[in-house]
């Protein structure tokens, strides 16, 4: 497996991701992670819709507490074609408690817990932390990435705009 180091940084620290992440106009990687509610969840579960993937370290953390209440209320003027999923490798109940407690009804999260099958398809496992880092993907409705966000500082907040500008350009 490839290590990218110094390809992202935690409070200006270098660290290392594993795996290779996905380019616009890649099929996107499958991968396989469980939902809130114990059970098995797919990318191919979300055939024929944008799906817009939001990998962060942890929805118990200030940054992606932000970050994903902010993708919950995009959800709703995005409409019913497109999905937003947030993957981090919380465990499920963390991420339902998290959820619960947030009001987040619209992202579904996935964690990444067990294999983390998502984080090595899509390049952004944490070496040295075994968490994801954070990132964005928009994959069109025949599963074709169309835009990929780095977020090279873990600590900062995604491009909000480019990223709704970049599913606005595949609905």
């Amino acid at each position: 497996m490839n290590e990218h180091f110094g390809a992202v940084t935690f409070k200006g620290n270098p660290l290392t991701l594993l795996g290779d992440m996905p380019k616009a106009g890649d099929v996107a990687p499958g991968f396989a992670a469980v939902a809130k509610d114990l059970t098995p969840a797919n990318l191919s579960d979300y055939k024929g819709k944008v799906v817009v993937i939001v990998s962060v370290p942890s929805l118990d953390t200030p940054v992606c507490d932000m970050e994903v209440r902010k993708f919950n209320a995009k959800a709703a003027e995005l409409g019913e074609d497109v999905v937003i999923l947030t993957v981090s490798c919380d465990l499920p109940f963390a991420q339902a408690r998290w959820c619960g407690g947030a009001g987040v009804d619209r992202v579904i999260t996935l964690s990444d817990y067990r294999e983390r099958e998502f984080g090595h398809a899509y390049g952004v496992v944490i070496k040295e932390l075994l968490l994801l880092s954070r990132a964005v993907f928009v994959v069109d409705r025949e599963g074709v990435v169309r835009y990929v966000q780095l977020v090279v500082e873990v600590a900062d907040e995604p491009n909000y705009g480019e990223v709704i500008d970049a599913v606005k350009s595949v609905l």
